[in-house]
């Protein structure tokens, strides 16, 4: 509506005010509004809100009973149409008109968006740019399956498509026998469901001169993971993901947590405790490991080309090396000292490279250690819990009921049933069934976040 200064006329004289000043200070500002410092227009914008923006179209917060000195609606709490909040009785007043003509009390029409011209063009530039480049992108998730973890593999795929509401990519490396009977399940699914991802799906692929070495690590093809980097040269960013991962939260949250690394961070992973009376790597470990309690890598956030990029310091040489040349040295000096394979070489790497690591709430990564001995994530006692980990294979055991209901239920769930008739309220049933465990006590936890996604979907 506001293309630039000259032709906008309805800004309040506070604002013309400031922007005289504005251009006073900041010379080689050119006079078109919409190339304004995104960060100043934030800051002028952020003045007229009712609250303080966390993350840009993301989370919100305000008083909900200012008002618009303007217009008398409400303001605005997001970007565009959609970030109004309109009044049950009120007709939707974002019409496209272009405000070009002299209003001398410097109001806009009722009937158009906007608390201000100025507010108006500022909230467009970042529209056109920012936020509509957040709607568009893509998730790129990739799993490692090999025996029998088809059908698991499916569930957590279920799990990120059905909450998910921007487009996803899925790379699936599997063993060749896998291959078709992937491919022949995920054609299966609903073509509405199919328009919502992506997938390929890749053969397990190591260094030839290791092959074997690499592959029986710890578990069966797990430190598939240590190479995505460098097989997937074309992708800038990924998220990994056990086979064992519920997503109880869109996969895009999660993703939107790249744009919180700084310059030097190139992963994202969640501590491997919060308590460390019963934490693993600080009472047993025989290799270095980050942090306090070392770090979990079943849900690993990459920036991939930066890792690629990065030169990482190391105990074995004083040379910094690069991604492809440091992991078969140190699989070499540590692999009689190491225990979960491929987790403990990433504890290593970013022991010694811990500014690169951005460390996550273990809400994004919830396991039966944060609840099984009494509940010790704090974040998931606010919040809820954003993914589960079912690791030790409880969702096929009867050892933590309350991570095999959510497992069974999203499972048993059908495409186009009703989310929370067909598998809120069966999951909700079937918790309260486990409340003679530690865990079970902590369920609710499961279905806090899990109701909101669900809502949010339907």
């Amino acid at each position: 509506m506001c293309p630039s200064i000259e032709y906008c006329p309805k800004m309040s004289p506070q604002v013309l005010l400031y922007l005289d000043h504005t251009y006073s200070v900041w010379t080689g500002w050119d006079r078109r509004l919409s190339t304004l410092n995104s960060r100043l227009a934030g800051k002028l914008v952020s003045t007229f809100e009712d609250g303080e923006v966390k993350e840009w179209g993301v989370s919100w917060q305000g008083n909900r009973h200012r008002s618009s000195h303007d217009t008398g609606h409400l303001l605005r709490k997001g970007p565009g149409p959609s970030g109004l909040r309109y009044r049950k009785d009120e007709p939707d007043r974002c019409k496209s008109l272009s405000v070009s003509y002299w209003n001398p009390y410097w109001r806009l029409p009722a009937d158009v968006c906007g608390v201000n011209c100025f507010v108006e063009s500022s909230f467009r530039e970042r529209s056109g740019s920012e936020v509509k480049k957040l709607n568009d992108e893509t998730s790129h998730l990739a799993v490692v399956a090999c025996g029998p973890r088809l059908e698991e593999t499916l569930i957590m795929v279920k799990s990120a498509v059905l909450f998910s509401k921007k487009p996803l990519h899925i790379y699936i490396f599997a063993e060749d026998d896998l291959h078709d009977s992937f491919k022949t399940a995920l054609d299966s699914w609903p073509a509405t469901v199919r328009t919502k991802f992506k997938f390929k799906i890749h053969a397990i692929t190591y260094p030839e001169e290791n092959a074997s070495e690499w592959k029986k690590l710890f578990k069966p093809c797990a430190s598939q993971r240590l190479f995505l980097p460098l097989i997937l040269k074309e992708v800038d960013s990924l998220l990994y993901v056990d086979t064992d991962i519920l997503f109880l939260r869109p996969v895009e949250d999660i993703w939107a947590l790249l744009s919180q690394f700084t310059p030097d961070q190139l992963a994202a992973m969640a501590p491997e405790h919060e308590e460390p009376r019963i934490g693993w790597y600080n009472r047993f470990a025989r290799h270095p490991y980050y942090g306090i309690t070392g770090i979990n890598s079943g849900v690993m956030l990459m920036n991939m080309t930066r890792l690629r990029e990065k030169f990482f310091k190391n105990d074995m040489t004083t040379a910094v090396l690069k991604w492809e040349e440091i992991l078969m040295p140190l699989l070499q000096k540590y692999k009689l000292n190491i225990t979960w394979g491929d987790q403990d070489l990433l504890n290593i790497i970013f022991h010694h490279n811990p500014e690169s690591l951005y460390v996550f709430p273990c809400q994004w990564n919830y396991r039966p250690d944060h609840c099984m001995y009494g509940s010790n994530c704090h974040q998931a006692e606010e919040e809820g819990v954003f993914i589960l980990h079912g690791n030790r294979g409880v969702y096929h055991n009867d050892k933590q009921p309350a991570f095999r209901a959510v497992y069974e239920a999203i499972q048993k769930y059908n495409f186009g049933e009703d989310l929370e008739t067909a598998l809120l309220d069966s999951l909700e049933a079937s918790l309260q069934t486990t409340t003679d465990t530690y865990c079970g006590r902590s369920s609710h936890l499961f279905t806090k976040r899990l109701k909101q996604s669900a809502i949010s979907v339907q």
